[in-house]
């Protein structure tokens, strides 16, 4: 079985046409790539034919200079309303099927009140859109404006002392959604100005982990990973990551399996591993 918050490239041809319906480009680079790509240049090149796009790091909020942090609730329903999108859509998000980023967009969409119900993720993004052969269209759709309303839950966004009295006092998992790496501080981060390493107590839990062949894993195999890991998915739980995009990945897997408590650390260690705070870090 499947998590139920996911559609395949074949229901979403054949729902294409809804007007319930908004299909959502939130492709974004990764970090720490040799040549970054210009991703708004790849949707405009091509994308699923209505598909609006989603500026992740643009939607984000901009008083911080720490990367891809939740806008206030009055930016992001600006965002959501400019893009056509409303309370009452069903909202698919897709990137390039890693689920490296269309999990962002679907946390904050849940977290400031859109049900589950109406927020769905593209099983293998725009590669299993490809692998059937489906059209794409080129150039910037545009849909008329919409009202939306956003209000964000309370706790849905996890901080640092939240986090630090985790690592003092336990109580929560927090697990780490980057790679064995660099959460072992084997590897450099891809942001200049960071410590290697990890947060105390943390379990590394890298977002790769959740999918298989280009799509989530089933509820079985999502289940097993975090017990691998030696998590347990029915106590309270932080995750987090390099900068809060791939932390989100998890949250959806999660979500997925019945994971009663998630919070994200929205900071994540580009704020903890900062060079310039004296926050403890562990590796190994």
């Amino acid at each position: 079985m499947k998590s139920p918050f996911i559609v395949s490239a074949h229901w979403l041809a054949d729902h294409l046409t809804d007007n319930s319906l908004v299909v959502v480009d939130c492709r974004m680079p990764k970090p720490g790539t040799s040549s970054v790509p210009n991703m708004k240049a790849e949707y405009l090149a091509g994308h699923i034919p209505g598909a609006v796009y989603l500026d992740i790091d643009g939607t984000s909020d901009t008083s911080t200079p720490l990367p891809h942090m939740m806008p206030t609730d009055a930016s992001f329903s600006e965002t959501m309303g400019n893009l056509g999108i409303s309370n009452k859509h069903t909202v698919v998000l897709y990137d390039e099927g890693d689920l490296f980023s269309a999990p962002r967009a679907w946390w904050m969409l849940l977290r400031v009140g859109l049900p589950e119900v109406q927020i769905r993720v593209l099983d293998g993004g725009i590669n299993a859109w490809h692998e059937l052969g489906l059209a794409v269209e080129s150039g910037e759709k545009t849909r008329a404006p919409e009202k939306f309303s956003a209000k964000l839950a309370a706790g849905a966004i996890k901080t640092q002392k939240d986090v630090m009295n985790v690592v003092q006092n336990g109580g929560t998992q927090i697990l780490d959604a980057r790679a064995a790496g660099r959460f072992k501080g084997e590897v450099a981060e891809p942001r200049p100005g960071l410590h290697s390493g990890h947060i105390p107590g943390s379990i590394n839990v890298p977002f790769t982990e959740i999918s298989e062949n280009g799509h989530l894993k089933p509820l079985d195999g999502l289940k097993k990973t975090f017990a691998e890991h030696g998590v347990d998915i029915r106590l309270p739980i932080i995750v987090s990551c390099g900068s809060g995009v791939t932390a989100a990945a998890l949250a959806f897997a999660l979500h997925s399996v019945g994971a009663p408590t998630v919070g994200l650390y929205d900071g994540a260690w580009t704020e903890w591993g900062d060079v310039n705070k004296q926050w403890p870090v562990a590796k190994g």
